[in-house]
């Protein structure tokens, strides 16, 4: 199939006229157009859409029911709104939950090979619990060498992203949880500013959701924020939803991080379809657009991705090639994924996102 893309947005530019040529769901050549036959055509065209954290779809809520209809429900709500690939994130809970979400993957993936999920992002639970948000503190803990071990063992090939507090683990436990392969991330932190630059100099290269559930920059102590806005290896995603963090400090945070800032959408659930949830004491509440639970605290994105490129775009200020560029190839990256997903090269998957002009309406395309 030869699809024909008046727009294509790839490696950061706008490139006109361009066919790309797709075999049996690989991309086998991608030229300028002279005169082939064409299939199909699109106005705009990108590389799919890649949400690495994303807590429920429609209906159902990773954590509170980790089985294989809710990693559908993320999957098929995430499509639906425009993002190809995603990480269904489970969140601080039992070790028990934690291996019935893997598993959850797992079955998925197998029955569902080009469904999308490219894997799972573990947030917790082993985080600091004065930074756990809305996370439940009877389930925040300390790793031990027991359950650290279990998780990577059981997880191998299914967990993508995992956060954490690197302040309360040891340093053979980080140098365990790097060798791994999985991407680790610095979040639900209190760590100061020389434990975050250590956690980097293990090989951790991510915070999780920039600003949030993290020690601040202070001038005495700059915290996890100041030590990720100056490291310039260190990948920071972002909730642009003007709740989780003002549009003015993610104009800071593109200042600061260039190439390393990308875009989550973190919904607690997609579609605004659920506006009061409940999962023992975890509670939220949908209103003023964002979700809250009952003590004030912000339980999750209510955005799409799509949502999270339009304020990047209308708000901070940033060109609509990058902003897709942080919601696709450069997500990727950061996941360790980029020879995997969400590239428009030779030999990827020929999966795509489309968008109209004014972009209120994003959708995914598999040939």
């Amino acid at each position: 199939m030869n699809i024909f893309a008046k727009r294509l947005y790839a490696d950061n530019q706008i490139k006109e006229n361009k066919v790309i040529q797709c075999i049996n769901g690989k991309i086998v050549a991608v030229e300028d157009f002279k005169n082939q036959p064409i299939d199909t055509t699109f106005d705009n065209l990108t590389a799919a859409l890649f949400d690495t954290h994303i807590n429920g779809g429609f209906k159902h809520h990773f954590t509170q029911f980790p089985a294989v209809e809710t990693v559908k429900d993320i999957a098929d709500a995430s499509r639906e709104m425009g993002t190809a690939y995603c990480l269904p994130t489970l969140i601080t809970s039992s070790l028990e939950n934690i291996l019935e979400g893997i598993e959850a993957i797992r079955a998925y993936q197998s029955k569902n090979p080009q469904g999308g999920v490219v894997g799972m992002h573990l947030e917790g639970p082993f985080l600091n619990v004065k930074k756990r948000g809305a996370h439940l503190a009877k389930y925040v803990r300390n790793p031990t060498d027991e359950e650290l071990d279990t998780i990577l063992k059981y997880g191998e090939g299914i967990i993508k992203l995992m956060t954490i507090a690197p302040e309360n683990f040891t340093d053979l436990q980080l140098n365990k949880l790097v060798d791994s392969g999985i991407a680790i991330s610095v979040g639900h932190s209190d760590a100061t500013y020389a434990q975050t630059k250590h956690a980097f100099s293990k090989g951790i290269n991510l915070v999780t959701h920039l600003y949030n559930a993290m020690s601040g920059l202070h001038h005495r102590e700059p915290g996890v924020v100041g030590a990720a806005l100056e490291d310039e290896s260190v990948y920071a995603p972002i909730i642009l939803d003007g709740h989780h963090c003002d549009f003015g400090a993610g104009k800071v945070a593109y200042r600061a991080k260039k190439d390393k800032l990308f875009l989550i959408s973190d919904a607690l659930f997609l579609g605004e379809h659920v506006h009061r949830f409940n999962w023992g004491e975890f509670d939220a509440t949908f209103e003023n657009g964002s979700y809250v639970n009952s003590e004030g605290n912000l339980a999750g994105g209510a955005i799409s991705l799509p949502d999270c490129i339009r304020n990047a775009v209308n708000h901070v200020g940033i060109p609509l090639t990058e902003a897709l560029e942080m919601s696709s190839s450069r997500a990727a990256t950061a996941m360790k994924l980029e020879h995997e997903v969400s590239q428009i090269e030779v030999g990827f998957p020929a999966v795509f996102t489309i968008f109209t002009d004014d972009l209120t309406n994003f959708e995914v395309v598999c040939v």
